[in-house]
């Protein structure tokens, strides 16, 4: 595995967020007789820091094959992708996967001479809590996500651990042709992920890079805004942006931190060329 497919693998759960999927037990109800899967190609273009607290950003144009799949257990949705282990009508709880983009150290200035940010791929278990249910359409729900972070860079490392904990307000509109999210969330990070980002170990200190040993945390909190719209039974577009808070971090004097305030965005669009006959049953 290369670092390009965890980025791409980031885009397509970006651009699976388009088709409008929402967790019936913890979210609105999702109109019935939608295909169990559904295969097509998506185009996106994405702009994030290198890193929390960078002043440097990463922004990558890619064309990538998207899946949906409602089934039981394995789903792959606006959620991302994963497996859902227990379900009922105010929580759940599943196992997910997340990414985010590699930055190359010649790219980032406060990182020159230093080994560069692979890909990052994240895994573990994620609890959903339904707080409220407005109406058929919009809902809120509170999710706790843990993640075992590894970095993808000439081979698979072990890179810590992060928490998550974050609200989300969903809304759809009558006709299902509308979905809109927003989210207010805070990311905690352990002492060897927080270490990734922003120690500078004694053989990378420069004079205006001073060595810096990094511990555990807060790395950010954020707020974000999700919305799709589906053209047709064929074509979805979809946009998001985030602004995030670094200042806030355990490690805001660190070298490395450049910015407290960043901002992450994206815009798409997906086309389903084929689907099942079969008709998920949840």
């Amino acid at each position: 595995m290369n670092k390009l497919l965890l980025a791409y693998a980031g885009l397509a759960c970006s651009l699976n967020a388009s088709a409008q999927i929402i967790d019936s037990a913890v979210s609105p109800s999702e109109p019935p007789g939608r295909p169990l899967w559904e295969l097509g190609l998506g185009l996106g273009a994405i702009s994030t820091p290198a890193y929390p607290g960078a002043d440097d950003r990463e922004t990558r144009v890619l064309a990538i094959p998207t899946l949906i799949y409602r089934g039981k257990i394995f789903r792959a949705d606006q959620s991302g992708i994963g497996a859902r282990l227990f379900r009922s009508e105010v929580a759940e709880l599943d196992v997910g996967l997340a990414a985010s983009l590699p930055a190359k150290s010649d790219d980032v200035a406060a990182r020159a001479g230093m080994p560069d940010l692979g890909a990052l791929g994240e895994f573990g278990p994620r609890l959903k809590l339904r707080l409220a249910r407005f109406d058929a359409h919009s809902g809120l729900r509170a999710e706790l996500p843990l993640r075992a972070v590894f970095e993808v860079r000439s081979g698979v490392r072990h890179q810590g651990y992060t928490f998550e904990p974050r609200l989300v307000y969903e809304r759809r509109s009558a006709d299902g042709k509308w979905m809109f999210d927003t989210q207010l969330s805070a990311v905690v990070g352990d002492g060897k992920i927080n270490r990734y980002f922003y120690e500078v170990a004694p053989q990378y200190a420069t004079a205006s890079r001073p060595a810096y040993a990094a511990r555990s945390g807060l790395v950010l909190v954020r707020v974000g805004a999700f919305a799709a719209r589906q053209i047709n039974p064929d074509v979805r577009v979809f946009g998001y942006v985030r602004a995030e808070n670094y200042g806030v971090g355990a490690n805001d004097d660190s070298p490395l931190h450049r910015k407290n305030n960043g901002v992450s965005g994206g815009i798409g669009v997906s086309w389903t060329f084929w689907r099942s006959q079969s008709m998920a049953r949840d």
